[in-house]
């Protein structure tokens, strides 16, 4: 399907990008009038000068560590939420624990764009097959596919029996859940006998969908669809059909200021080079400001075919989290970019762990020129405490990873 949600998916790359930092300015002057943690975290700080990305780059990258630490010191959203806008909501807690309350209104978690996209339109029935208890993730969707005027039946994970049941008796034309407990549930309805072939489309999240489960599920007249989501923020981005082809990479979902950085530290990368994905809200009950999500991706350059305009992501790429203990002392991706600041010529680096003999070894492999390896390796013990070999390199894979765990346990 090649129509949109509204016209903000089809609006001037330029424009769009003037019209947030035209809202950003505004949106922090506010919360941290109203929002004690807020007030704290950006004080010091001109909101009204941070009017593009690179202004906007200079405020820390908010992980979820940090957020875990602050809730914790003020259960239970860390004086980050406005009280007074979520009466009448939902709390929900993942593990951490973290606690991520749910704004008012309608589509809260900006789910209804990927559904949309996906084909959901009003009058559709939903099978809800994610988990509805404490969690978010079953209210994430709930949310979406009822302000899309369509039906949610809030089936949660377990028992494909009666999950295929539902899908028969209701005429279910939409799954949505993971990837694999489709397969479950078409499997259970092939073994009952149970009449499944009402669902033509779906949109899954949370687990992997491997190239031939995609497949199978075409087979049997199932359009799959991916969104990219997460409890504190909700939907991220989306795949989009083009023509009937699957684009590549992920739409990012409008409403949001989605940043790729050097993982472990507050600098965006290059376009193209793999990162942590950040990402702002322009939630009032609950902002979240360049919070880092722990996870890896990068822009793709290049529009995308379905016409939609909006920043384009490759999707999930693995965790930007490479925190490594060596030697029985932690290494954080944050202290390889601090060499990296501290050494001239040096534009990139890699720290690589492995074992050598009994004992834990590392390389740190730098690219750039007029490197001083006596220098890198001083830097090197300083920074991290303990003593490493310096490789200088011509090239670095573009994989966003900072440190290489490449230690063999197994033997």
């Amino acid at each position: 399907m090649n129509d949109f949600y509204d016209d903000l998916e089809t609006k001037n790359p330029a424009e769009r990008e003037h019209e947030l930092f035209q809202r950003l300015p505004v949106f922090l002057a506010d919360i941290s009038s109203r929002i004690s943690g807020w007030q704290a975290r950006l004080a010091g700080i001109d909101t009204a000068a941070l009017s593009d990305r690179a202004s906007f780059s200079q405020l820390p990258v908010m992980r979820k560590p940090d957020l875990m630490a602050l809730q914790s010191e003020n259960p239970p959203f860390g004086n980050l939420a406005d009280p007074e806008l979520l009466k009448g909501s939902r709390i929900f807690m993942s593990p951490g624990p973290v606690w991520e309350p749910q704004a008012p209104g309608p589509d809260p978690w900006q789910s209804a764009r990927a559904l949309y996209s996906a084909g959901v339109r009003a009058g559709d029935m939903v099978l809800c097959a994610i988990g509805f208890s404490m969690t978010p993730g079953g209210a994430i969707l709930d949310e979406g596919i009822r302000a899309l005027g369509a039906t949610c039946y809030p089936s949660g994970v377990g028992n494909t029996e009666m999950q295929a049941r539902a899908v028969e008796a209701l005429r279910a034309s939409c799954y949505v859940g993971t990837p694999d407990f489709l397969g479950a549930i078409l499997e259970k309805a092939d073994e009952i006998g149970a009449d499944v072939s009402s669902l033509d489309k779906a949109l899954v999240s949370g687990g992997a969908l491997f190239p031939s489960m995609r497949e199978a599920y075409e087979k049997r007249g199932i359009r799959v669809t991916q969104a990219y989501a997460t409890a504190d923020i909700g939907s991220i981005a989306h795949e989009t059909y083009h023509d009937g082809k699957l684009c590549d990479g992920m739409i990012c979902n409008e409403n949001l200021i989605v940043e790729i950085v050097r993982p472990g530290t507050d600098v965006p990368v290059p376009v193209g080079e793999v990162g942590e994905l950040v990402v702002t809200t322009f939630n009032k009950a609950y902002p979240l400001v360049r919070f880092g999500t722990g996870d890896m991706s990068a822009v793709i350059e290049e529009p995308s075919p379905c016409g939609r305009t909006n920043m384009r992501i490759r999707g999930w790429m693995g965790r930007a989290d490479q925190r490594t203990k060596v030697k029985g002392m932690f290494v954080d991706p944050k202290q390889i970019a601090e060499i990296v600041a501290s050494v001239d010529g040096v534009e990139k680096a890699r720290l690589v762990v492995d074992r050598k003999g009994s004992s834990d070894h590392m390389v740190l492999q730098a690219l750039g020129e007029g490197i001083s390896e006596t220098r890198l390796r001083e830097e090197l013990h300083k920074t991290t405490k303990l003593n490493g070999d310096v490789e200088l390199v011509t090239t670095l894979p573009n994989d966003g990873i900072v440190i290489e765990d490449k230690r063999d346990y197994s033997s």
